[in-house]
């Protein structure tokens, strides 16, 4: 019995630190406050020139801004395919309102192996609506969800970085419409 607690402990651990990973990946990978030296040295050699700012110098570009309740508005500020076949959606959940807040537990959305691992935004889908296929939030082998989870409570004009990861469409797909529970839906972009 002990052999099987562990064994199963070890791939909680294991499960945990890829998704930490992934988590500490999606971080490094977005905008910053444009204090790092190396991407002001690239920007200044593209306003020198003519050329057009890449992908990475246009961090600031919202695809969609999407409603929600008590005052929360989430900016999708990327939508981005991985060479391992995923689409990765980031962006940021501000508080708009006058006072605190928390997200809505119904972003979860009413899957029960979601539900139970606690707050996330586990009930974000995309739609595919040339292919008629809705695509959901990836899960790791514990049944976690892969997106942001344990949201603080939020203060007013404070934001928070999320993310939220999916199945890539076909790659001759490149709009879906993002759907998130007590938000509004938004048709998006996909990059690479």
């Amino acid at each position: 019995m002990s052999i099987r607690f562990t064994a199963k402990a070890r791939r909680g651990m294991a499960a945990l630190s890829v998704v930490a990973g992934l988590a500490l990946g999606v971080a490094g990978c977005g905008g910053g406050d444009g204090e790092d030296k190396k991407p002001q040295r690239s920007a200044s050699a593209s306003q020198d020139s003519d050329s057009q700012p890449t992908a990475q110098e246009k961090t600031n570009e919202v695809l969609a801004e999407l409603k929600g309740e008590d005052g929360l508005l989430l900016r999708i500020t990327s939508a981005t395919r991985d060479a391992g076949g995923f689409v990765t959606v980031s962006g940021e959940l501000k508080n708009d309102g006058d006072e605190a807040t928390r997200v809505s537990v119904r972003t979860a959305g009413d899957e029960t192996e979601i539900i139970r691992h606690g707050s996330s935004l586990g009930g974000a889908t995309l739609v595919d609506s040339a292919g008629k296929k809705r695509y959901y939030v990836l899960r790791d082998t514990d049944g976690r969800p892969l997106t942001t989870t344990g949201m603080p409570r939020i203060k007013a004009g404070a934001t928070i970085p999320v993310f939220m990861q999916f199945p890539a469409p076909p790659s001759d797909t490149t709009e879906v419409t993002f759907q998130l529970p007590t938000f509004a839906s938004a048709t998006i972009s996909l990059a690479g």
